[in-house]
């Protein structure tokens, strides 16, 4: 970079250097580069200004110039309010007047649609009802198409295939057609793949299979009966191209569209047109998946009945739809039926696609929604006496809020099947691979529950709800309600557990429950520590059983069984293999793909031995396994919550306490006090001089933790949280004729909260000071932490800032303002409003000197489009001994 110049736009041919020159601006300005590739140094350029520009720009100048930039602004504000105007008012309020046209059930309201669209009555509501209901069209629209990749993709069901192959088999040759006649042997399933051998038969277990939500038990014994069946509809889809309609084969947009251009966000008014185009497609989406399934389900309601039990539901238009759509899905299934009697191709496909997909959307309603909420209402129905309560308070609960009370049990229910799930995961890293071939592989490659929502017939899907549900009210039952007995039978008075808000309390109880769940738990929850320990009991479990059942290579697997017949496995791979030969090209890639997973023989399993009266042996490890899950719902229901009584009871006396708090309390120091015996028998091998060493060590890295504790989540929260007390609370919640209480717990909560958001809004922002100093801290962790460097560069900086906005407003209001004379209202005016006046300057000149930023950058701006000729590169000269350089450079003026 020893190349100085400007840019020229003279039509004299430029010298080398120059054009070097012009090379490299042209080449900065496409790739966006700032640092030279070879000595990191970064660019610099000098304008070039034209020799007749004043020193000062005139004040015409600067006028056009502020009047032009004015202008442009007007006019992008006008564009993005006809943007928001749309896409927030338009679009939202006319998809939920529509909505309320339809569902209103008069002739009347269709006449005076035109009106209610430009009526003003409920605006906003009816845009928040709007913007719902948009987004529900939207994401039937992308569901739905992306159901016909899953489709096209993953191939059509057998049975929407089968019937279309018929014809053509008929019409073929006559071989095929005597073949037919002579008992269909083109059509029967192909042999199924040669048994194991005998003393392998205990290891043929089944495969993992994909997991649904529930991830719940079932035994697939169907699976060579279904693959003989595909081979058969597969047989001849190669000669039928022909006759195939895809009537989801839409035609895709040849423009690629860009957010910004589909909103209107770059200017272009081309957005009006997709304004339109979504108002309809919400109309269509409304009129064919709302109204119709709803009718459909409010005829037959009334007509058989059950109109009275559907309202006392308090979910009357969602259990109308849901009924409407199981009968339109029989609806089709039937029509279908009869497309395929009549042969009538295009239509029979047709009503099958429709069939799929109001299949699968029922089977995601169900699997998504019903489980859950089953999961969550028999949850707290087995823990109602835990927590002193009774049916009949549900009851009124449910009457008094019935969809916050749904939405509480469905999130519960969720929770409840996410953590079962993720322990179900933890247990396949210990367990030997094949153990739990009755459960689900959510870690499968070849997890698809979409594909089978699709594939499989509605009564399997059936069984596997039916067994979810045994199942996991089953564990509900063991872990949940069996152990509250047990409590309340050995100790009466340990239960209920208090879970009641008082207004009274010494604390605030929300702004705890609100440090618990944003702070606490979640660091909690970060430690890597826990489920390793989790991980260790399963496993130490898992060798006990073994041992005592003499279970061990049935559990954890045999490495020498696994060698010894390593030749063996090989041969019944190679036996399966030829028995699934690959399908001819005619037999579709539905085919093939499963051909090709079968060759390399069961997946996930591990051969073990099997010792006498194994299946005695395995009821023994199951009654085993529930009395050790007993055993752990005893301690982690009774352990923290006693552990936490006990200590709070030294700070808050007999006062009751809220049971998250001392569950928490209790919680902590049982972690802590496992984490301590961990780390001591770690240090127990090395001596006692290291464990001394070690001892000092920790000792000395708490104390600091403790101090930086102190000043980060104490002071600080507590000095934040007082400040937010003073400008915002105080002023809005309390009269001038009333004095304000500050209770410095609360306080210090919500200054937490409020710390935690701050920094998070700063390590997102810019960079600067305080997120160069957070990052470092961050990167340090405890182990390294600098206490030097905390208390200096951070702790001290942030304290004196607040220390200053809490103080200089209370002496000017209590040492300066009475000194003026001033009368005791002005003076009480003074201390209640300085806080909020002083924010409001504050705030006032930041905005003066944004403003006067982008002045000088308009004037720059101005200045440069008038008078500037060109840019000169900066030379890096290296600086050898004084920092002396000589820089020379040619210019060409434009």
């Amino acid at each position: 970079m020893e190349t100085q110049g400007s840019i020229s736009s003279s039509s004299l041919p430029l010298p080398a250097p120059l054009l070097c020159f012009h090379s490299l601006v042209q080449w900065l300005k496409h790739s966006r580069k700032e640092y030279c590739e070879l000595c990191k140094h970064r660019f610099a350029f000098t304008p070039i200004y034209s020799p007749d520009m004043p020193s000062r720009l005139p004040v015409q100048d600067i006028f056009a110039g502020l009047v032009t930039s004015i202008g442009t602004a007007i006019r992008y504000w006008f564009h993005y309010t006809l943007v928001a105007f749309a896409w927030l008012g338009v679009v939202p309020l006319t998809a939920c007047r529509i909505y309320k046209c339809l569902f209103t059930g008069s002739v009347s309201s269709l006449l005076t649609l035109p009106l209610d669209m430009l009526s003003t009555e409920n605006l906003l509501a009816d845009c928040l009802q709007g913007c719902f209901v948009v987004t529900c069209t939207l994401c039937a629209f992308i569901s739905l198409v992306w159901l016909r990749e899953q489709i096209v993709h993953g191939g059509a069901p057998l049975w929407l295939e089968q019937n279309q192959q018929q014809p053509a088999n008929a019409a073929g040759p006559p071989n095929e057609a005597a073949g037919q006649g002579n008992g269909g042997a083109e059509n029967q399933p192909m042999p199924a793949p040669a048994e194991p051998p005998a003393e392998n038969a205990a290891a043929a277990e089944a495969p993992d299979l994909p997991a649904d939500p529930a991830e719940e038990m079932e035994l697939d014994n169907e699976d060579e009966e279904d693959g003989g069946a595909e081979d058969v509809a597969d047989a001849n889809n190669g000669a039928q191209d022909d006759m195939n309609w895809n009537a989801l084969e839409w035609d895709r947009a040849a423009e690629e569209l860009t957010w910004e251009r589909m909103l209107g966000l770059d200017g272009s008014l081309v957005f009006l047109e997709h304004v339109f185009w979504v108002v309809s497609l919400n109309t269509l989406f409304i009129l064919v998946f709302a109204f119709c399934p709803y009718h459909i389900g409010h005829f037959s309601v009334v007509g058989l009945g059950f109109e009275e039990y559907v309202r006392a539901s308090h979910f009357e238009g969602l259990i109308t739809t849901v009924v409407g759509y199981v009968l339109l899905a029989i609806t089709l299934i039937v029509c279908h039926g009869l497309a395929a009697l009549v042969r009538f191709q295009r239509s029979r496909r047709l009503l099958g696609v429709c069939y799929i997909v109001v299949k699968v959307s029922l089977l995601v309603v169900v699997e998504i929604g019903v489980f859950p909420l089953i999961c969550g209402w028999w949850l707290d129905i087995c823990s109602l006496e835990m927590f002193d309560a009774s049916l009949k308070d549900r009851e009124l609960s449910f009457e008094s809020a019935p969809g916050t009370t749904m939405f509480l049990h469905w999130l519960v229910g969720m929770v409840y099947v996410f953590y079962f799930a993720s322990f179900i995961l933890l247990l396949r890293e210990v367990l030997r691979p094949g153990v739990l071939w009755f459960l689900r592989n959510l870690n499968d490659p070849d997890f698809n529950p979409v594909q089978e929502m699709i594939h499989l017939p509605i009564y399997r899907h059936l069984r596997r709800f039916i067994l979810s549900v045994v199942v996991f009210g089953s564990i509900v039952l063991l872990m949940l309600w069996l152990p509250i007995r047990i409590i309340k039978h050995i100790f009466p008075s340990f239960l209920p557990y208090n879970v009641m808000l008082y207004s009274d309390a010494p604390v605030s109880e929300l702004s705890l429950e609100l440090l618990l769940l944003q702070v606490v738990l979640p660091a909690l929850l970060e430690q890597g520590h826990t489920r390793q320990w989790l991980k260790g009991l399963v496993r130490a479990w898992t060798v006990t059983a073994g041992y005592l059942l003499d279970l061990h290579s049935y559990l954890l697997g045999d490495q020498e069984d696994n060698e010894n017949n390593g030749n063996q496995q090989a041969n019944n791979n190679n036996q399966q293999a030829r028995n699934n030969a690959i399908p001819v090209v005619g037999e579709g890639l539905h085919a093939a793909h499963q051909a090709i997973l079968q060759q390399g023989g069961p997946v996930g399993f591990q051969p073990y031995h099997r010792p006498i009266k194994f299946p005695l042996r395995i009821v023994l490890l199951i009654l085993f396994m529930c009395v050790t899950l007993l055993l752990a719902s005893l301690v982690c229901l009774t352990l923290p919550v006693f552990t936490g009584r006990w200590l709070m009871s030294f700070w808050t006396g007999s006062a009751k306490i809220h049971e998250l708090y001392t569950a928490a309390c209790g919680l902590y120091v049982c972690w802590l006090s496992i984490r301590a015996i961990t780390v001591l028998l770690a240090w127990m091998p090395q001596g006692r001089r290291v464990i001394l060493l070690k001892v000092q060590e920790w000792t000395l890295m708490i104390l600091k933790t403790l101090i930086v504790a102190v000043l980060l989540a104490g002071v600080i929260p507590l000095l934040l949280g007082l400040l937010f007390e003073l400008v915002i609370v105080a002023p809005l919640r309390v009269p001038l004729d009333q004095t304000p209480l500050f209770y410095p717990w609360q306080d210090w909560a919500l200054g937490v909260l409020h710390a935690k958001i701050i920094a998070a809004i700063t390590l997102m922002g810019p960079q600067w000071w305080l997120k160069t100093v957070i990052e470092q801290v961050y990167a340090n962790g405890i182990r390294n932490i600098d206490l030097h460097f905390i208390i200096r560069k951070l702790a001290a900086p942030v304290i004196a800032v607040l220390l200053l906005s809490l103080c200089i407003p209370y002496v000017i209001a209590v040492g300066i303002v009475p000194l003026l004379g001033v009368t005791m209202e002005m003076q009480n005016l003074v201390q209640r409003r300085i806080y909020p006046f002083l924010l409001m300057v504050v705030v006032l000149m930041g905005i003066l000197f944004f403003q006067i930023r982008q002045f000088k950058r308009l004037y720059e701006h101005i200045k440069n489009d008038k008078y500037l000729v060109g840019q000169r590169l900066v030379n890096y000269e290296r600086k050898a001994g004084k920092p002396s350089t000589t820089t020379h450079s040619s210019s060409v003026q434009e």
